[in-house]
């Protein structure tokens, strides 16, 4: 049958053979699409199975290590080195002395003012004391009257001896002269010391240097009335070579500081500058009010660079006390007492309880409770408990000083 006929009869004509190939190309560029559609869907789908697959794993093993407690640790140690004490003291002069009048007067003139360096017997000040002198001419009349009153008694005394020689007088009358001559003797050594007492206090309006030093202060001008009995220091004197410096030395320490033992002594003002001394003598005792033994320091100040007076910071070296030290940092306080807490072998906690001695500011001393082998958690938190496992920290800070290290080491 035709074409035409086949449009006449409204038949469709079948296609020819190329319509049919590029059907059949478009069916296989479907077909082609589909396939890479799927193929990308099973690769989405199976990335997404893998990535939730590690993301849980990485859940599971991230929660592992973060419920692990980590903790830092450190170990107990014996004191087998010293440890310096630095304590406050107070310099003084190796000899000070308030410097007052034993003679009342008035004061005529002074010869020494503050800062003045002195030597012994040098002086210092002059008094002007005329009722002492006048009490002195007194006494030196009164010493000449007894010594005419004793040779009036020993010249009677002489004669009635010859007289009664010859039996003119009595005994009785003779020993009466004897007791007169006895008497007018010890007036006359009466009236003698008191011209030396006089002549003694009238010495004293020279107001001298006991010894070499330097004048600090000055109490007194010219003019002023000098009454003995008052109590007044007209001049102080100190020694300033050498100086010395008391300390008070807690009880905790008092065992370990001995005579001649050296020390440092350093002054805020004078930065860069030690002075070496040494423990001249202590106390021997423990004061009750403050629990404390004091100490002398005496130290050579040839050069006059440390004033009396002056603050200063003084350190004992002392000698090991052999106790077993731990960093303060590990102590707990509970309901039982101090303790510490102490990892065994397998990473779990053990709390034991200790006798803490001296606090020596970052460690303390155990008296008890510890053998010195134990590995001690640092900062221990308030919720750790007996058997707690835990797992020690890493020191990072090591690490990186070595990564430094080595990468120096590559450089070079």
């Amino acid at each position: 049958m035709s074409q035409e006929r086949h449009s006449e009869l409204g038949i469709h004509a079948l296609p020819d053979e190329a319509e049919l190939a590029k059907r059949q190309q478009m069916m296989r560029r479907a077909r082609l699409v589909l396939v890479v559609v799927l193929v990308l869907l099973a690769a989405g789908a199976a990335r997404t199975l893998v990535s939730r697959a590690a993301n849980a794993r990485e859940l599971e093993t991230g929660t592992a290590e973060r419920a692990k407690v980590y903790v830092r640790v450190t170990d107990a140690r014996s004191t087998a080195e010293g440890q310096t004490l630095v304590l406050p003291g107070t310099l003084q002069g190796f000899v000070q002395s308030p410097i007052a009048a034993r003679s009342g007067g008035y004061l005529k003139r002074w010869y020494k003012d503050i800062g003045a360096e002195v030597k012994k017997g040098d002086l210092l000040a002059e008094l002007d004391t005329p009722e002492i002198d006048q009490q002195l001419s007194q006494a030196v009349a009164a010493r000449a009257q007894a010594a005419a009153s004793m040779d009036l008694a020993k010249s009677s005394m002489a004669r009635w001896e010859a007289l009664r020689k010859k039996d003119a007088v009595s005994q009785q009358e003779l020993d009466e002269r004897r007791s007169a001559y006895t008497q007018a003797t010890s007036n006359l050594a009466a009236a003698e010391a008191n011209v030396q007492r006089l002549r003694q206090v009238e010495g004293f309006k020279r107001i001298v240097a006991p010894f070499a030093g330097i004048i600090t202060r000055r109490n007194v001008d010219v003019g002023d009335l000098i009454d003995p009995g008052a109590g007044r220091a007209l001049f102080v004197l100190s020694q300033t070579d050498p100086l010395r410096a008391y300390i008070n030395v807690p009880q905790s320490y008092a065992n370990l500081v001995k005579a001649g033992q050296k020390v440092t002594i350093t002054q805020a003002e004078l930065r860069g500058r030690k002075f070496e001394g040494k423990v001249a003598r202590t106390a021997g005792s423990i004061d009750p009010a403050t629990r404390a033994m004091q100490i002398e320091v005496s130290l050579p100040n040839s050069d006059n660079a440390l004033l009396p007076g002056a603050f200063v910071q003084v350190a004992l070296p002392l000698p090991s006390s052999g106790m077993l030290l731990i960093s303060a940092d590990t102590l707990m306080f509970r309901r039982d007492g101090a303790q510490v807490a102490v990892l065994d072998e397998n990473n779990h906690v053990r709390l034991k309880k200790v006798r803490v001695g001296r606090n020596l500011g970052l460690t303390v001393e155990v008296l008890d409770g510890l053998t010195g082998n134990e590995r001690l958690i640092l900062n221990p938190s308030d919720s750790l408990a007996e058997g707690d496992v835990v797992e020690p920290a890493k020191e990072v800070k090591k690490e990186k000083a070595g990564a430094d290290g080595d990468k120096k080491k590559a450089a070079s």
